[in-house]
């Protein structure tokens, strides 16, 4: 006669409740850098090692000349960090501003760079503050991804992707001592 043996099965609750352990005995180990969260897709890779998050990147198509990257950054840290630098393969590049100088407002480099508040965040759009590309090397068609590098004034950097978009909105002009935006309906690239 065959024998038979019982196989007991384990209950849904307690499947749950195992998984539930695990996940907290993972939680509390003592590698840190397993539990690291990853960057949302618009987020670069240092933005998880806490310098900024920047959301939404992206670069005003143009053929030749300048040009300007745009999103917004965003400090969950507890210090304000100072953004002194950028830069990109396709320009060299400036952190820049508009500001009203004798009665008109004007393009110009921002002056102490642009610094992103402690648990704030600062927009970067077209008739404000941009990162401005000068001297384009090569077009910047709808649809490249640029690289552009942030440096911070403690020297830190770090790196981001932004798409190129068509772009008509505020009709702001990126040419020195020009660039003051007409009223527009949009402040947004095209999809």
């Amino acid at each position: 006669m065959p024998s038979t043996v019982a196989v007991r099965r384990p209950r849904p609750a307690a499947l749950l409740a195992t998984a539930l352990l695990v996940a907290a005995a993972a939680g509390c180990g003592g590698d840190s850098s397993a539990a690291t969260p990853s960057p949302s897709a618009s987020a670069s890779p240092s933005a998880a090692a806490g310098v900024l998050d920047v959301r939404d990147p992206w670069v005003k198509a143009a053929d030749a000349g300048m040009t300007a990257a745009f999103g917004t950054l965003v400090n969950d840290g507890d210090t304000d960090v100072t953004i002194t630098a950028a830069a990109t393969d396709v320009s060299p590049m400036e952190l820049h501003e508009m500001a009203m100088k004798d009665g008109t407002m004007v393009m110009r480099a921002k002056p102490g760079g642009i610094v992103v508040e402690a648990k704030s965040s600062h927009v970067l759009e077209p008739g404000g503050d941009h990162l401005m590309l000068m001297n384009l090397t090569r077009p910047v068609r709808a649809g490249d991804e640029l690289t552009v590098t942030l440096t911070f004034a403690d020297g830190r950097t770090q790196t981001f992707s932004a798409v190129a978009k068509p772009f008509t909105g505020a009709q702001e002009s990126y040419h020195p001592g020009h660039g003051a935006p007409t009223a527009g309906p949009s402040t947004s690239p095209a999809p």
